[in-house]
């Protein structure tokens, strides 16, 4: 009886979290939205679609997924020189949006779940501080 009491009580516990974790990403979600309104939607597009040759699209984009450090690097202090997204070369200048670490961890959780993107692994505002210039 005691070990089916520890089992039930370690699964509750692990929805619980499972649950508390998708709350946490959803209202992330929503406010990496305004955020994206504000500094990102003017080159990227409301569909992230970007514009090829000039700013590379965030929709379905394999670079944000293979290169999550850097594509926060680069929301956070601006990137500059060659990347190649979905099989394209940009070699572009993006200015540092002046973002608090918050604000980039909430518009990366934007950019990573929506249009086509998916991922459940939540950017914090801890990883993004984590992050130097390089």
């Amino acid at each position: 009886m005691k070990t089916f009491i520890a089992v039930y009580l370690a699964v509750v516990s692990l929805v619980f979290f499972s649950i508390k974790q998708d709350n946490k990403l959803k209202e992330s979600i929503e406010r990496g939205s305004a955020v994206y309104e504000d500094f990102c939607v003017t080159c990227h597009l409301p569909t992230g679609k970007g514009v090829t040759g000039s700013f590379p699209p965030l929709a379905e984009s394999d670079y944000l997924i293979k290169n999550r450090e850097e594509s926060i690097r680069g929301i956070k202090y601006g990137q500059k020189g060659e990347i190649t997204v979905n099989g394209k070369k940009y070699n572009g200048f993006m200015a540092p949006l002046g973002l608090a670490d918050d604000e980039v961890a909430d518009v990366m959780n934007y950019i990573l779940n929506s249009w086509g993107n998916k991922s459940d692994k939540i950017v914090t505002e801890e990883e993004v501080a984590k992050i130097k210039k390089n």
